[in-house]
């Protein structure tokens, strides 16, 4: 017979170590085929259905929603087609997690939350004292083959129709056996008459012939498990303010995964800021202009400066290019061949940062259509690790929070970040007299290891000409 087949948690982006479960889309027994979704799970990037490679029954599921499992752990397992369930191995584990717990009026198979108490069984010593033994219990033995055709028996004499085992755990047969109690006349108090080791227990009390000597017979206690300790939350005094405590949140996911990349970048990156106020009447006015020739199929502002930009990262490709670091320390520029334009988005998952793949073939439009595609899939948490982590220089739109400038933090690995503020009405001088004009500024953040000032100065000066000049730069690009 063909083994179960145990998936491991790949890796489900560029570096990603773990990923919490949000939601299982298959269940214990379900029949699956390969690449059928399984389950969703969150990443630092974004939301993804997990495909199974495997076909078959669905034997385990390694994990609980809301739990974060690590990248190469086991995550589910799937026996082939019409293989028998190996129930019994799987429900012995489980009920060594339900021991580590501790807890004895749990349903058998389900265990207990925590998994962390002590837990300790008692033996009836050889004697007239009913005194109890309160140390811990060694390994019992494996059993024989009889045993194990037996216990078989026995969960098929027990088993409810379309339901679970009524008697999953194998030492909870053991121990019925041992004291010969017949678990087909035994009726579960459980879910859909799942026998728990109350009814065992209340079957062996209750007057009946006894197959076993009471001081020999090893005798289960009830202990309950301690609670766990909660993670300190609201409540409580700060030491160091004095102030209350009103909540704590775990780091975790994309703020995680931001927060990391922006420690990194500064604390690996001597960065340099430039910045310069740019009058965006022109661009304005010749966007205004298409609108009202065609409404539905104008470009945005943003996909314009985004065409500009690439048009001046190929008269200044320092800027698209990655510092690498060799096993034995040096360090080297890395320059491509293509561009590959990363937009800072706002969700409600944090911010995220897609990328338009060989951005410096795309149109003002075609750049429109992928800003508006791509902006609707990260909001979905849709977005695949392709569309996040492949970019070589990122634009930042921070002009729709309402602000003016930024001192922006790298998105590491790349070696600039171009920002743009909102356009707003400001006094402007025009061939020597004041007027009102479209103002805006741009902030331009950038490595200082693979560039001078110059270069950074002039691929500013290149995008705010060309913003400022739309008509004379749009011919040469």
């Amino acid at each position: 017979m063909t083994a179960t087949q145990v998936f491991l948690l790949p890796d489900l982006g560029e570096g990603l170590t773990e990923a919490e479960l949000l939601n299982w889309l298959v269940a214990v027994g379900d029949e699956i085929r390969v690449d059928q979704p399984i389950a969703e799970v969150e990443t630092a990037k974004s939301v993804v259905e997990v495909p199974s490679p495997y076909a078959g029954t669905v034997t385990v599921l390694h994990g609980e929603p809301g739990q974060t499992l690590e990248v190469g752990k086991p995550f589910i397992s799937v026996a082939p087609v019409g293989a028998p369930v190996p129930a019994a191995e799987a429900a012995a584990d489980t009920y060594r997690e339900e021991e580590k717990a501790g807890s004895g009026n749990v349903l058998i198979g389900y265990g207990t939350p925590g998994g962390s108490g002590a837990t300790g069984r008692t033996r009836a010593r050889r004697s007239s004292v009913a005194s109890l033994d309160s140390g811990n219990d060694s390994a019992s033995p494996e059993p024989s083959d009889a045993e194990k055709a037996a216990d078989d028996l026995l969960l098929l004499r027990t088993r409810v129709p379309g339901k679970l085992g009524a008697v999953i755990s194998p030492l909870v047969r053991r121990m019925a056996r041992e004291h010969g109690v017949d678990l087909g006349a035994v009726h579960g108090s459980g879910d859909s008459g799942l026998i728990m080791r109350k009814d065992v227990e209340a079957a062996i009390s209750s007057p009946a012939p006894a197959t076993a000597r009471p001081a020999d017979v090893e005798t289960p206690v009830s202990v309950q498990a301690p609670s766990p300790t909660p993670t300190p939350a609201a409540g409580g005094a700060d030491s160091r303010t004095g102030l209350g405590i009103s909540a704590r949140t775990p780091v975790k996911g994309v703020r995680k995964a931001v927060a990391a990349n922006m420690a990194r970048s500064r604390t690996e990156i001597p960065e340099a800021t430039v910045w310069v106020d740019v009058d965006a009447t022109a661009l304005v006015e010749l966007r205004a202009g298409l609108k009202k020739a065609d409404p539905h199929k104008t470009p945005g502002l943003l996909a314009f400066i985004a065409r500009f930009v690439t048009a001046g990262l190929k008269r200044f490709p320092e800027l698209n290019t990655r510092i690498e670091t060799n096993s034995e320390g040096s360090q080297e520029i890395v320059s491509f061949s293509g561009i590959n334009l990363g937009f800072a988005a706002q969700t409600d998952r944090g911010l995220m940062v897609p990328s338009i793949r060989s951005a410096d073939k795309l149109s003002a439009r075609e750049l429109d259509g992928e800003i508006r595609r791509l902006t609707a899939v990260v909001r979905d948490g849709k977005a695949t690790p392709e569309e996040l982590g492949s970019g070589t220089f990122t634009l930042n739109n921070y002009g729709v929070f309402g602000v003016d400038g930024s001192a922006a933090i790298i998105n590491h690995p790349e070696v600039a970040i171009l920002g743009v503020g909102r356009i707003m009405d400001k006094p402007w001088v025009v061939d020597g007299e004041l007027a009102v004009r479209k103002v805006t500024e741009l902030t331009l953040t950038f490595d200082h290891r693979v560039c001078d000032g110059g270069t950074a100065a002039g691929f500013l000066r290149f995008v705010a000409d060309a913003i400022e000049n739309p008509g004379s730069v749009l011919a040469d690009i």
